[in-house]
């Protein structure tokens, strides 16, 4: 039971850190302001790194930053706004709640981003708490999965647009783009992806809404909503059809290579 818990929360730990080393320039400010002439602070350890109080105050500010680290730069984007999609397309106003959908956004997050995350930790998490790596080189090395996987699941046609909003110079591959550069376009390109999900979601149900409205229409029923009606069809379809396995198994293949 041990060696099992300690799989599944490192991955966590190392998207923590990954989100630590996205923002070095947040964490070094934070420990900046602390330095104040009224607090001695001791900031090296005697070996060129840092000492446990800035290392303490660095992870705090991570974990502030953490939620917009797995919101932004990992698929739960592309999964909580089909997920809402599919409750507006059946016609179901709070049902699955929110915090359902949202916690289930969250664990298929976690399961498509857990090679991600490993891969952050045992290259850059692992050797930095062995002392095996400067804060530089972990800060290099933990951007590099995180980069790989926004680049595949990137537009070029994003990727260009913000580079030449940016006004850099053309790179000449990949590993020349910035960071900076990439989140935009990725978040870009995953709002759209999104959306045309939704929209093919939509398309059965809307026609059993037409359906029963024209039929509602025919009889003569016009004070009874279509909306009444439709919705146990809407909801015996999704069921029969399997919805649920159908949605969420083309959601998670959508980011397998």
């Amino acid at each position: 039971m041990k060696a099992t818990a300690k799989k599944m929360i490192l991955p966590l730990i190392g998207c923590f850190l990954a989100a630590g080393f996205i923002c070095p320039s947040v964490s070094h400010g934070a420990a900046r302001l602390l330095a104040t002439p009224n607090i001695s602070l001791q900031v090296g350890s005697g070996e060129g790194g840092l000492s446990t109080t800035i290392q303490i105050v660095i992870l705090l500010t991570v974990l502030t930053v953490a939620p917009a680290i797995v919101l932004m730069m990992t698929s739960f984007t592309r999964f909580i706004i089909v997920l809402s999609l599919l409750r507006q397309a059946i016609g179901l106003q709070q049902t699955p709640p929110n915090q359902v959908l949202v916690g289930l956004a969250l664990f298929m997050t976690f399961f498509v981003m857990s090679p991600v995350f490993n891969r952050v930790y045992t290259t850059a998490l692992e050797p930095y708490m062995g002392k095996k790596m400067g804060e530089q080189e972990a800060l290099s090395t933990g951007l590099k999965p995180l980069r790989e996987f926004m680049l595949k699941q990137t537009r070029e046609d994003d990727l260009s647009l913000f580079i030449e909003m940016s006004r850099m110079e053309r790179p000449k591959n990949y590993d020349d783009i910035p960071t900076s550069v990439i989140i935009p376009a990725f978040i870009t390109g995953e709002l759209k992806t999104a959306f045309q999900i939704g929209f093919v979601i939509f398309i059965p149900f809307l026609i059993i809404d037409m359906v029963v409205a024209s039929v509602l229409m025919s009889m003569g029923m016009l004070m009874l909503p279509p909306v009444m009606i439709s919705l146990p069809f809407k909801l015996m379809l999704f069921v029969l059809v399997d919805g649920w396995h159908l949605l969420i198994g083309s959601m998670v293949r959508s980011f397998q290579p």
